[in-house]
């Protein structure tokens, strides 16, 4: 009998976390977990923590609408600026193995994001924040990082605190034949896109106008999909 190979290496997954909705942290934590056929190892964004060890150090920005708009900058700095990572918002949801999401990194690119042109008539989203249209918009709330590739040291703890919010979330820290493009099934802005024709779920749901969470946002599409993983999260809890 052959000895069995070594273990894989856990994907790094970093997740944008809210202490307004730390429900949608959890759920979108779940779904990568129950969905995915490999390790992975998940680390919240937490501001406060970021800026008690040093890190983060940027102003109260009141036209920021998550405590994460800038520390997803720094993956790079926290994955030690080796191999490649991913970072999400919170409110997303899984429903495929983001294995096959990391299958599309390739070493030629920095970073790979879905390519939106996404352009909201909302004048609020989630609980009454501002809705703001801007180029780029929503490119950076699901980025497969290379944080070993030489452009992203660019993006030192000092940038992050420091550059405006678009520089951070345009990527002009980037040249853009170094930004690479995956389909919009791995982000799928509710709201924004068709529903697959194909009458499966799309692979990362983004709840990006409000989830159920919201008690306002209960009628959303996959709306019952969020519910559902919700329910395994507080049985799980509660076992």
């Amino acid at each position: 009998m052959n000895a069995a190979g070594p273990s894989p290496s856990p994907l790094r997954i970093f997740i944008g976390w809210d202490s307004r909705e730390p429900i949608a942290y959890d759920v979108c934590v779940h779904s990568l977990e129950r969905t995915s056929h490999g390790p992975l190892a998940i680390e919240p964004l937490k501001q406060d923590e970021l800026r008690a060890q040093g890190l983060y150090s940027r102003d109260i920005d009141p036209l920021a609408s998550t405590e994460f708009t800038y520390t997803r900058f720094l993956v790079p700095h926290l994955a030690g600026y080796e191999g490649w990572a991913l970072f999400c918002d919170c409110d997303f949801l899984w429903t495929r193995d983001v294995a096959d999401l990391f299958a599309a990194a390739t070493d030629d690119k920095a970073l790979i994001c879905v390519q939106h042109d996404y352009r909201p008539t909302e004048r609020t989203k989630m609980d009454g924040k501002v809705q703001t249209v801007y180029p780029r918009k929503n490119w950076s709330s699901m980025m497969l990082l290379n944080c070993g590739h030489p452009a992203n040291a660019a993006l030192t703890p000092d940038i992050v605190n420091r550059e405006s919010g678009a520089f951070l979330h345009r990527f002009q820290w980037l040249d853009d034949s170094l930004i690479g493009g995956v389909d919009h099934t791995w982000n799928w802005l509710e709201g924004w896109y068709d529903k697959p024709a194909d009458g499966n779920p799309p692979a990362a749901i983004h709840y990006t106008r409000g989830g159920p969470w919201f008690d306002e946002w209960q009628d959303v599409d996959y709306g019952d999909l969020w519910s559902a993983e919700a329910d395994m999260v507080r049985a799980k809890e509660s076992a």
